[in-house]
């Protein structure tokens, strides 16, 4: 498994890129802190996407039933294996770690040459 960090600048086309190989998938989001521990967000609901809004300068994660938001996001890593993605890790302004987990990993469909 490897991971690496997404630059700022790639956020948006990244996250968009993945949100396409989303369609029917499953995802579990959990949020990470020293103020609230660990907590289940969303336990393997189908994930229809994950976008960034530079203008809104916010991460919105769209799921069955649950629009999970995170506001002021600071660093995103991708964690991937020679089958995919397996999951996605995003840190907000107050050090919370949000952690999306997909239970089938996913190949990350290649850039849009247009």
């Amino acid at each position: 498994m490897h991971t690496r960090k997404i630059e700022r600048s790639d956020w948006e086309s990244c996250l968009n890129r993945l949100s396409k190989a989303l369609v029917g998938k499953r995802a579990e989001v959990e949020v990470a802190g020293l103020d609230l521990g660990d907590q289940i967000e969303a336990a393997w609901l189908p994930i229809y996407g994950v976008t960034f809004d530079p203008k809104s300068d916010m991460v919105e994660i769209s799921m069955e039933g649950l629009g999970h938001r995170i506001r002021r996001p600071q660093v995103i890593h991708i964690a991937e294996s020679a089958e995919g993605v397996s999951s996605l890790e995003i840190v907000d302004a107050d050090g919370r770690r949000h952690i999306v987990r997909l239970k089938d990993p996913i190949a990350l469909p290649p850039p849009d040459r247009s």
